[in-house]
């Protein structure tokens, strides 16, 4: 099945045509039988709010019902478990692919029903990332993982190695040509996301594996001594040692930091040339390269989703929405405009492809990367482990900053 876009199309047409997307679907849209009570109840974060909302008045009046799309701007996934819990969630949610296992095990999603062809539209890593126990619980739109943006006034050449990046930015940084040696965020908790492929290329990890090569959440890996050694490795490059990693950078600052040209690197996703396209840096992007004669540093890969709320009140109508309304070119397209994370559907992004070059460049950082686990064990991971990078970030002992996250973990994987 697939949608009906001329009034879509029309609204987006200047966007599209901006960005040199076009369209090629036909409208024939089979309205849904079941109007459940008449409204769908869309929630998503500010970015996707206003691409949705033109495909959401269009599916509104293609199936006779009222379509809401309501911005949750913070705290996504919580507030939506707490408003599943209490009767007052939405049809369907927006979201990251890790959340599935969380939202499955507290009973708030449903699996969606897509077609074998549909499910061929995607690549395998997208299919992979939404899928639990052996069902398909969200339909993909975006893939996403963090890569080196380098500004290539400051440093022409990429650097092959991780070793080769602190050193050209330490030498900047004495030439008083930049402040800081890398942006990389870290914050005063920590942020497990950006610093895990410096410490997997360091040989830390999360978890040991399944005989099938799942992680496997009986064995936390934080405290292991191979993950130790990682710690070491990060604070060595703290704020006692390289200063190449510093807890005053974070979320707040560093890709404006960047963008001022007070440093030469920046770790960051997709997401961030929105700020650095609106100043006159000159700048290319390359996998995070990995530490001299080490392992490969391997991103977390995440796939952006819509979800089915198995507590909404328009549970059909949710369900055409988004396997048959969202999975279409021209809305991963209208995402893709909004916030430039590559598209998942393969068709939008191969069309991305032609006129963003940027975009096969992060999807090229990505390639080895390492799916974020969709297991609700995840969800024990990003506080402890965001707490012990921050005390090696500052000069505090690995093996007693590792030894308190593990313990952290495995309690509260076993409250669950």
């Amino acid at each position: 099945m697939r949608i009906r876009t001329v009034g879509v199309i029309a609204v987006l047409g200047l966007a599209l045509a901006a960005s040199g997307c076009g369209t090629t679907d036909e409208p024939t849209a089979t309205p849904s039988k079941d109007k459940g009570n008449g409204k769908l109840v869309i929630w998503a974060d500010q970015k996707r709010t206003a691409a949705l909302k033109p495909f959401a008045d269009q599916f509104g009046k293609e199936n006779g019902v009222t379509v809401e799309v309501k911005e949750i701007s913070e705290n996504q996934q919580q507030t939506f478990l707490t408003a599943s819990q209490q009767g007052s969630g939405p049809d369907v949610m927006v979201g990251a692919h890790d959340w599935i296992g969380n939202l499955v095990q507290n009973g708030a999603i449903d699996p969606v029903q897509l077609t074998a062809a549909q499910k061929a539209s995607f690549p395998e890593i997208a299919l992979k990332a939404v899928s639990f126990n052996g069902q398909t619980y969200g339909a993909p739109y975006a893939i996403e993982n963090v890569a080196l943006i380098r500004n290539t006034e400051l440093v022409p050449t990429a650097p092959a190695t991780l070793d080769d990046a602190i050193k050209a930015g330490k030498e900047l940084k004495a030439a008083k040509k930049v402040s800081e040696i890398m942006c990389l965020p870290i914050g005063q908790q920590g942020d497990a996301y950006h610093i895990y492929p410096i410490y997997s290329a360091a040989g830390g990890s999360l978890f040991g594996t399944t005989a099938t090569g799942d992680p496997d959440p009986k064995n936390v890996t934080v405290g292991s001594a191979e993950s130790v050694a990682a710690w070491t490795k990060l604070k060595e490059l703290g704020e006692k040692g390289e200063t190449a990693l510093k807890t005053s950078i974070s979320n707040d600052n560093a890709i404006a930091t960047f963008a001022a040209k007070k440093c030469a690197f920046l770790v960051s996703g997709p997401w961030s040339l929105v700020d650095i396209k609106k100043t006159d840096i000159k700048y290319d992007i390359q996998a995070v390269p990995g530490f001299a004669g080490g392992k490969a540093a391997t991103p977390f890969v995440g796939v952006q989703s819509f979800f089915v709320a198995s507590k909404g009140k328009s549970k059909a109508l949710a369900q055409e929405f988004v396997a048959n309304y969202v999975t279409n070119k021209d809305v991963a397209l209208a995402l893709y405009n909004a916030d430039p994370r590559p598209p998942a559907l393969t068709a939008a992004l191969d069309q991305v492809k032609g006129t963003d070059p940027d975009a096969g460049k992060f999807l090229e950082a990505g390639k080895g990367g390492f799916p974020m686990p969709a297991i609700p064990e995840m969800s024990a991971i990003w506080g402890p482990f965001g707490n012990a990078e921050a005390a090696v970030t500052k000069g505090g002992d690995p093996a007693t900053a590792a030894a308190a996250a593990a313990k952290a973990i495995v309690d509260a994987i076993a409250k669950k």
